[in-house]
């Protein structure tokens, strides 16, 4: 398209307007009334929405981690533990988990979780951390000890 003055390149709108108010007003399809046909307002509240979706995101990764985290407590505590000494007895054994694969493992298989536990109870037992140096030995793990320590 050949434009002879400014002022007629500047009146022309042309296709990209038409494609990008289109992209508006597909992301403003669900509303209701003018904030779905009314371009000016349109545009505003989509970008609200879009800035409250990015905001989100955030949101609900920081609320999973706090649910994870709850869940693990709860879960250590029912084994006698805290989450503290879990951690610090997993990390000895060189068993990284995340928060999330602990605590599914804690919902869906208990008695994984229930072996993960006793085994970093016993790990920080034989490395005298402060919180269980009270705790007995779970039974269902075996460890070398020293032969002084036997007798």
């Amino acid at each position: 398209m050949v434009f002879l003055t400014a002022q007629l390149f500047t009146r022309s709108r042309g296709p990209d307007e038409f494609w990008r108010k289109r992209q508006i007003f597909k992301l403003a399809a669900h509303y209701i009334g003018r904030k779905r046909n009314c371009y000016s307002i349109t545009i505003r509240n989509v970008h609200r929405a879009l800035l409250k979706a990015t905001k989100g995101r955030k949101l609900k990764k920081q609320d999973m981690k706090e649910l994870w985290e709850t869940r693990l407590d709860a879960a250590a505590n029912e084994h006698g533990i805290n989450l503290k000494v879990l951690r610090e007895g997993l990390t000895r054994c060189n068993i990284l988990l995340n928060r999330k694969s602990l605590s599914n493992l804690a919902i869906w298989e208990p008695r994984t979780f229930k072996s993960l536990a006793d085994i970093a109870c016993a790990k920080t037992i034989l490395g005298h951390v402060k919180e269980v140096a009270n705790n007995p030995m779970p039974e269902t793990v075996i460890v070398k000890r020293l032969a002084d320590e036997l007798d």
